[in-house]
């Protein structure tokens, strides 16, 4: 029987969970030294002790198989490492992995088995490899029917990926809307999407603007919906001027090729995550000083 007293000093040594911890004490028969041995050996001391870091760095990335496919963020510290061959084996893998199995959360994803073992431990074997802390971020598999096209975009390497699902065109056109959500930024397909609570903050910010503006309260109501309007052709994708031809909107562009827009997956690496600002001057500085 492994004390809780013992897991714990393991804890502190090590830096791992508590359940690898208790894992290691089991594997040894609760000797300490062994089990911090067992603990470097699988990669997993090292690995937990970054745990703290910030990775907002990576790559966004699309696999396509027939009618499946996936789209994944795997973060790293830096952008240097998202260009390692070992990183970017382990972003292939993932992409594999998930495309050959139905799952729906992170959690679940990560006790996938890979030929390295499960996800989770790919990862941590592969962050005390490379010596950066990394991270499976977000995934989404969706499946197309055969009369529907996928539209897969990287952008810059993968700093953006957009996955697309569009009924009734070919992959080309697809693509093309892909493109474009690359560049615009949309957070949502159609108007619909919005929810009430987004659209309702953003008419009374539309209102005090215009009252700021000198406009009466009544005046600034009737401004409001024109505003409105202006608000959903920012962030609605079928609803923006084409990047390729500004005359007409995406969802023109898409008529125009017989085509009905289905589904848009845009992720773009690292938004939403407050990265390290470091100041590089001050900490060479410091070093100079002995700081």
């Amino acid at each position: 029987m492994i004390s809780a007293s013992l897991v714990k000093e393991l804890r502190e040594k090590s830096g791992a969970g508590m359940l690898d911890c208790k894992k290691a004490l089991e594997a040894v028969n609760g000797n300490l030294e062994e089990a911090m041995d067992w603990l470097r050996k699988k990669g997993i001391s090292k690995a937990e002790k970054k745990a703290d870091r910030i990775a907002a760095e990576g790559v966004a990335a699309i696999k396509v198989d027939r009618n499946d496919a996936v789209i994944v963020e795997v973060n790293a510290e830096t952008d240097f490492v998202a260009k390692n061959d070992e990183f970017k084996e382990l972003v292939d893998t993932i992409l594999d992995t998930l495309l050959k199995n139905d799952v729906q959360t992170i959690e679940e994803a990560m006790q996938l088995e890979t030929q390295e073992g499960t996800i989770e431990e790919y990862i941590i074997a592969k962050t005390a490899k490379i010596g950066e802390k990394l991270s499976f971020r977000r995934f989404q598999k969706v499946t197309k029917k055969d009369s529907e096209a996928f539209g897969s975009y990287l952008h810059m390497g993968g700093k953006i990926a957009v996955l697309t699902i569009i009924d009734g065109v070919t992959e080309e056109i697809a693509k093309d809307v892909s493109m474009h959500a690359a560049a615009m930024r949309p957070k949502y397909v159609r108007r619909e999407e919005v929810s009430n609570e987004e659209l309702e903050r953003e008419k009374e910010v539309l209102k005090e603007q215009a009252i700021a503006e000198g406009k009466k309260a009544d005046i600034a109501e009737k401004m409001v919906q024109g505003r409105v309007n202006k608000f959903y052709k920012e962030i609605c994708l079928l609803e923006q001027p084409f990047v390729k031809n500004g005359d007409i909107t995406v969802e023109t562009y898409i008529k125009n090729n017989n085509g009905v827009m289905n589904t848009m997956i845009r992720y773009e690496v690292g938004e939403g995550i407050e990265k390290r600002q470091d100041n590089f001057a001050e900490e060479v500085m410091n070093q100079v000083n002995g700081n």
